[in-house]
C-alpha cells in the first residue's frame, strides 16, 4: 500500500515540480535525522521518500526531468542503503533539496498574489 495514498490517488501529479521535489526533501531530511537512532523511524521516512520519488517520475509533465529524477533516485539509494559510491553527504542533500524549498515558498507567496 501507499503512505500517501491521497496523493497517489492523482493530487500529487496537481503539484508543481519544485513542490513535489520540495516534499521529497522533507522525508529526506527526515531520513537524515533518524538514520542510525531510531531505525523504525528511518525506515517510514525512506520508504515515504521513495515513494513520492517514484510518483514524481510517473508524473507526465516530469519526463523531461527523467534523467535527474531517476540520477536522485540512484544516489539517495546509494547513499543511504548502499556503499554511498557517488561520495554523497547529509550536507549535500540538505543543499541539493533547499534550492526546492525555497521555491516552493516562493511559488506559494507569489500564488497568492
Amino acid at each position: 500500500g501507499y503512505y500517501h495514498k491521497e496523493l497517489a490517488a492523482g493530487r500529487w501529479f496537481e503539484l508543481s515540480l519544485v513542490e513535489q521535489m520540495a516534499n521529497i526533501g522533507s522525508e529526506v531530511e527526515r531520513s537524515i535525522k533518524w538514520r542510525g537512532k531510531d531505525e523504525n523511524n528511518f525506515m517510514t521516512s525512506y520508504c515515504r521518500m521513495l515513494e513520492l520519488l517514484e510518483l514524481t517520475i510517473d508524473d507526465p509533465k516530469n519526463r523531461k526531468r527523467l534523467r535527474e529524477l531517476c540520477r536522485v533516485r540512484e544516489a539517495l539509494n546509494d547513499y543511504f542503503l548502499f556503499d554511498n559510491i557517488y561520495g554523497s553527504s547529509d550536507e549535500l542533500w540538505r543543499k541539493y533539496f533547499y534550492g526546492f524549498a525555497i521555491a516552493r515558498i516562493n511559488y506559494k507567496e507569489q500564488k497568492k498574489i
